[in-house]
């Protein structure tokens, strides 16, 4: 199992923040709206999700 810590500011909460993702075997888990957020593309967060998702 795979578990990573992200943090960096969130544009939809206005904030910095910490996110957790962690692989269960056959999908990601996460505590964002990581693949529904409006903001997505801009977000420092997601681009890092992105790099292990690859």
């Amino acid at each position: 199992m795979e578990e990573y810590i992200f943090n960096g500011y969130c544009r939809r909460m206005d904030q910095s923040r910490m996110v957790m993702v962690e692989w269960t075997g056959e999908c990601w888990e996460l505590d964002c709206d990581y693949g529904c957020c409006p903001y997505e593309t801009a977000c420092p967060i997601a681009e890092q999700i992105r790099q292990i998702d690859k």
